[in-house]
């Protein structure tokens, strides 16, 4: 009975530190991001999206920043001003224009890239008290819990909207291939 209750408190501990380590880990990069983007919570992950996917329509972004339609177009609005970003005529618009995508201008692009760097130097910071045979076992760790939590396309793109895919590609993206599993592919 003991046994039993002492694997039970563990495992209640371990989802609360893990849950605590989550919260202090997306303060810090929220915090981070948002100094460099200058445009609020959903501004960071607009910008690194779009650099993603250049192009990306209107509805696609909402849906990946958690945004409205309507306030997705406000981010955009405000980003277009800043001239860093620039819509343009989706891929197979039709005649009438309506279907814009978002991307990136050179300054978005500098702007984006110092959003992934600021995220990746407080995560980086955090790992650096582990050694590497560690930083190991928790990367295969995360690989599988991330792997189990995406039940499609939209929620893997909500996960990764801050991620530098540049260090994880979609090949060997746990999320990114748990939705592709989940889409048949």
């Amino acid at each position: 009975m003991q046994n039993t209750y002492n694997n039970l408190m563990t495992q209640d501990r371990t989802a609360n530190l893990l849950g605590a380590l989550a919260l202090a880990l997306t303060d810090r990069m929220t915090e981070e991001a948002e100094t460099r983007a200058e445009h609020g919570a959903a501004a960071p992950a607009a910008l690194v999206s779009i650099g993603v996917d250049p192009g990306l329509s209107v509805t696609a972004l909402a849906r990946t920043v958690g945004l409205t339609h309507s306030a997705a177009v406000r981010l955009i609005d405000r980003l277009v001003e800043d001239g860093l970003a620039e819509r343009r005529a989706a891929a197979g618009a039709r005649a009438d224009g309506r279907a814009v995508g978002v991307c990136l201008t050179r300054r978005g692009a500098v702007r984006r890239q110092a959003i992934l760097s600021g995220r990746g130097k407080v995560l980086s910071d955090v790992l650096a008290i582990l050694p590497a045979k560690d930083q190991g076992a928790l990367t295969a760790l995360i690989e599988t819990l991330l792997g189990a939590i995406p039940q499609g396309r939209e929620q893997a793109d909500h996960i990764c909207r801050l991620c530098d895919e540049s260090i994880c590609p979609a090949a060997i993206c746990p999320v990114e291939c748990a939705a592709r599993r989940a889409e048949g592919r």
